[in-house]
């Protein structure tokens, strides 16, 4: 394990933190902005409603949509942390509008000399190749990052939650992705309607062969105003309790690559109060330390389990 240890600086997996100061030397942290996006599954483009857990407010910090520009935003949110940073745009689907329009907010996203570069959260039926080469434009100056919301390489899955997307779709984009020197990190969600212990760990056995650079790791969280708080309450499915969620989500740590930057380890919610299911009266720390102590119970690292392979495609 000491080899291991040296790896990921003193964790058993490797954090975006340790990731940021590898490559800038100094601590970065990512600075939200809501630039006013909507998505194709809420429009008519591709659907109605939405996905049937989202209800973005519960995990998008307060904004001024469209009270004030990407810039002003940038300014009022340096004034709670110092330093240099990512301009995340977070809210809804971030390339989802014209080139012009795309490059105008971009362009003003770094314009503040602290801004090292942005991360795009997005879906992967919205990224042409004419999005793709914006985003590679900037990558001799800046640090890129696309954030795909996959959730799960099960189409049957998709389906059920509404995506509006199929797994295909997501792999075309991550491969007409990588190679432009924009680093991709992906979306899941532990827990869905559905899915098996065995079907979340064949979404991370196939995400790991795939040409991809981080993850975020979600747990199912069902909040108010949405579908599936109707569902959960009609009995249609459980949500994960703390203990189930501790033993997968190391299973997953384990599965994937070394150089995998973890962003995420569970979800979050900014409102208690519209969370519907699971509470699991946990602090986020208390729940982060408690993975460390169950892989150092195990003697276990991120990357244990990667020769694991799959055989199976997504259905």
């Amino acid at each position: 394990m000491d080899e291991i240890s040296t790896n990921f600086n003193g964790k058993r997996y490797y954090t975006f933190n340790q990731f940021l100061r590898e490559r800038f030397g100094c601590k970065v942290y990512k600075l939200p902005v809501d630039a006013g996006f909507t998505c194709p599954n809420r429009d008519g483009k591709v659907g109605y409603g939405g996905c049937t857990y989202c209800y973005n407010p519960s995990f998008s910090p307060p904004t001024l949509r469209g009270k004030i520009s990407i810039y002003d935003q940038i300014q009022l949110g340096k004034k709670r942390k110092k330093g240099k940073f990512l301009v995340y745009f977070q809210p809804y689907t971030n390339t989802y509008a014209e080139i012009k329009t795309l490059k105008k907010l971009y362009d003003e996203a770094l314009q503040d000399k602290n801004a090292l570069g942005l991360c795009i959260g997005t879906r992967p039926d919205c990224v042409p190749d004419e999005v793709l080469s914006l985003l590679e434009s900037y990558t001799e100056k800046y640090h890129i990052w696309v954030e795909y919301g996959l959730q799960s390489a099960h189409d049957r899955t998709l389906r059920l939650i509404n995506r509006g997307h199929n797994f295909a779709q997501f792999e075309d984009a991550v491969y007409r992705t990588a190679g432009r020197n924009i680093f991709i990190c992906v979306h899941i969600i532990l827990g869905l309607p559905g899915e098996t212990r065995e079907d979340m760990l064949e979404t991370v056995r196939i995400l790991s062969h795939l040409p991809i650079n981080g993850v975020k790791i979600h747990h199912l969280q069902v909040i108010e105003n949405t579908k599936m708080a109707e569902d959960y309450r009609e009995g249609k499915f459980n949500t994960l309790s703390f203990d189930e969620y501790l033993s997968l989500v190391v299973d997953v740590i384990e599965l994937l690559p070394q150089n995998a930057v973890i962003q995420r380890l569970l979800g979050d919610v900014l409102d208690e109060s519209i969370l519907v299911s699971p509470r699991w009266n946990l602090k986020k720390h208390e729940i982060l330390s408690c993975i460390d102590k169950e892989l150092v119970r195990k003697d276990s690292y991120q990357g244990a389990r990667y020769h694991e392979q799959t055989t199976d495609k997504p259905c």
